[in-house]
């Protein structure tokens, strides 16, 4: 192909010690003519390529069915009143809904109404203790920058808002709906220039009222890039506040009584773990914790008594468990209004659900009736009751709420199931394990065709490996149009993620990072030595930090695969700590500015690994211009080089998108970017699409 042309710079810094080339820095600087030209140009050539790609109206059709399926979100009860969001096929987004005691659905929140153009999203939302007011959280075309409204339940009418500065802001009301508790950023003209995205504190706000009158609770003097979370109890007797610096797997904790002197007394500080506290009906305080567990465990202590804080006076209620991690937990009564635990653990990347007294005298009872899968949520109203709702979705199911009864502990009943548009195609989900290069066992989700003979098949192998996230099984459009067409899709859980608990995550970050991209390797030669493909029809995908990993894949393993999608990546690990949300992260990848940090991203930095006169595989980036998380910088450049770099005949193009960002996204924008990611994929592996 004739890629645009693309000026190699003659730059090295000496960066402690390290040379370090960096010939595509003017692509940092979108404004920068050259970058503005030479992006239009990309465009011109991802335009004519991705037109003319036979399968893409196929997988258009079959996804404008499979993503119109309807989600359901697990619902929040609050005296009487539920609130869920809902979307039905032919909506572009979910709308938040309230349904009364008298069973009437009333619509509280639709983004497309507020904006028919479908660039705003609901980022969050939390109704009061009494359910007569709802905080919510919007944001437009896709930059996260969240602002704050208040709105009344019962007769619609916004009270507040917006308020801005909110990006990923916490809501703990008071009860009486009046005041509430939330993160904000100071103001621009108060903090370092460039530094606008970071300096959070927490405020006290009455609704109503001048924010800038709003009282300051805490934050005063921590690192600009900590997190915080705010969470109060039903009686507004007590206020629990916790920070993490960055995506840190840590985080202090701070308990106030607000009935007393309201002063936040330190309760986990200083301390390498992380832990979810809260003070629940039953007047105990609540710890969900990986401290001393890295597996998580349930424990109590008494929140007027700070001796109990500490670890050895906890009393658990659900221990670590041996094989599996504790993710959720709702609390709810017995039949004889004993207080209970429900209980969510992953094993093997696969949720299970279990039953335990809430007094600490062990297990009661296992869930039989959930069928393999995850459970998105479980939710009880917060004033009691036997009955709970559980969040759930698998390979072939939106996600749906099912019921739990105290009566039957054993057993699941569906409460609202999710619409789907079309026919969900037959699936056949088969888990192996590949050996990685130290010998650790990666578990992989093998989906592929049912009723077609074993052979060699295009195959996609998504993995994202980082932050702590979990690969468990959840509805995908995407993979289930590849597997209708004919082919394998794969998820693979590396390291870097929770399937296994905190060691997991860690072994998979900082200095181990390179663990991620040898388990994924492992799992593209499994699937090669086990016959589901061949490197000529081996594909990757991931976005994110997922993209940080199909690049490295395809730096350090280019004769491995046949194509590649790379979204919204992280590439040039030297320089992503000056753009966008990147200096959050140094806990997760390590820091430049530490020699011996840097060295461990030189590593495997996907954008320093290219070498020219290789045969690279066909890549297809893509990128969001209104990303604020990852910035489209890092795509730019590492297209540029491979452009550069390549002597094979596969293409390498860049697709850009315009007024979206990193998370949400319309309906009909989903269907545009998958059907031209798995076109593009269908292309370079020989694929032949099965038709309908």
């Amino acid at each position: 192909m004739r890629y645009p042309d693309a000026p190699r710079l003659d730059l090295v810094e000496d960066l402690h010690g390290h040379p370090v080339a960096d010939p595509y820095r003017w692509l940092e600087d979108p404004d920068d003519p050259r970058t503005t030209a030479w992006a239009a140009a990309q465009d011109e050539l991802a335009a004519e390529l991705l037109a003319g790609l036979p399968a893409r109206p196929l997988f258009a059709d079959r996804l404008a069915q499979l993503v119109h399926a309807g989600a359901v979100g697990v619902p929040v009860w609050r005296r009487g009143r539920t609130f869920s969001t809902r979307r039905d096929p032919g909506q572009e987004h979910a709308v938040l809904r309230v349904v009364e005691p008298d069973g009437s659905v009333r619509v509280l929140v639709d983004p497309t109404a507020l904006d028919p153009a479908g660039t705003t999203t609901l980022d969050a939302w939390q109704p009061s203790w009494e359910g007569d007011r709802l905080a919510y959280q919007l944001s437009v075309g896709g930059d996260e920058e969240s602002q704050l409204f208040v709105l009344d339940v019962a007769t619609g009418q916004v009270l507040e808002g917006p308020i801005d500065r909110c990006r990923y802001s916490p809501v703990g009301w008071l009860p009486g709906g009046q005041e509430l508790f939330y993160v904000r950023r100071l103001a621009p003209e108060l903090v370092p220039a460039g530094e606008e995205q970071f300096h959070r504190r927490v405020w006290r706000h009455r609704v109503g009222s001048d924010p800038d009158t709003d009282v300051l609770v805490h934050g005063e003097g921590s690192d600009p890039s900590t997190y915080f979370s705010a969470r109060t109890s039903a009686d507004g007797r007590w206020l629990v506040v916790s920070a993490s610096v960055g995506t840190a797997p840590r985080d202090d904790v701070w308990l106030a009584d607000l009935a007393g002197d309201g002063v936040l007394r330190e309760l986990q500080v200083g301390v390498d773990a992380q832990t979810s506290a809260w003070v629940a009906r039953d007047g105990r305080l609540w710890l969900h914790t990986d401290r001393d567990a890295p597996r998580s465990r349930l424990v109590v202590a008494d929140p007027t008594e700070p001796a109990s804080w500490a670890p050895s006076a906890w009393r658990e209620i659900v221990p670590q468990a041996d094989d599996g991690v504790l993710s959720d937990v709702a609390l709810v009564d017995g039949p004889d209004g004993d207080l209970r635990v429900l209980a969510v653990h992953a094993v093997d990347a696969t949720d299970r659900l279990s039953v335990w007294a809430g007094d600490g005298s062990g297990r009661l009872a296992d869930v039989s009736d959930l069928r393999p899968g995850s459970v998105t949520g479980v939710s009880a109203p917060p004033e009691g009751g036997t009955t709970a709702w559980v969040g759930f979705t698998d390979h072939s199911t939106p996600p749906s709420v099912l019921r739990w009864d105290a009566a039957a502990p054993t057993t699941l009943t569906t409460h609202e199931q999710a619409p789907v548009a079309g026919e969900v195609p037959a699936v056949q989900v088969t888990e192996a394990h590949a050996t990685s290069a130290d010998g650790t066992p990666v578990h992989l989700f093998v989906l592929s065709p049912s009723g077609l003979p074993d052979s060699p098949r295009p195959t996609v192998l998504y993995g994202y490996g980082g932050f702590n996230v979990s690969l468990t099984p959840a509805y995908s459009a995407q993979a289930l149009s590849w597997v209708a067409a004919g082919g394998v899709w794969v998820v693979a859980n590396l390291r870097g993620g929770s399937e296994h608990g905190e060691e997991w995550h860690r072994a998979g970050m900082r200095e181990r990072k390179q663990n991620v991209f040898d388990d994924f390797a492992a799992a593209a030669e499994h699937l090669i030595a086990e016959g589901w493909t061949t490197p000529a029809q081996l594909a990757v995908m991931g976005g994110s930090n997922g993209g940080l990993l199909v690049g490295a894949m395809t730096t350090q393993h280019p004769d491995l695969i046949a194509a590649v999608v790379c979204s919204a990546p992280l590439l040039d690990m030297v320089r992503y700590e000056l753009f966008g949300l990147g200096r959050t992260w140094n806990d997760e990848y390590g820091t430049a500015a530490d020699p011996v940090e840097l060295g461990w991203l030189l590593g495997y930095s996907p954008y320093h690994r290219v070498v020219e006169g290789t045969d690279y595989p066909a890549v297809l980036f893509t990128t969001f211009e209104s990303d604020t998380r990852v910035d489209p910088l890092h795509a730019r450049k590492l297209a540029a080089a491979l452009q550069h770099a390549t002597t094979a005949d596969a293409p390498i193009v860049l697709r850009r998108e315009l007024s979206v960002g990193h998370g949400a996204r319309a309906v009909s924008r989903t269907v545009g970017l998958a059907a031209d990611q798995l076109a593009f994929l269908a292309a370079y592996t020989g694929m032949t699409p099965v038709p309908e």
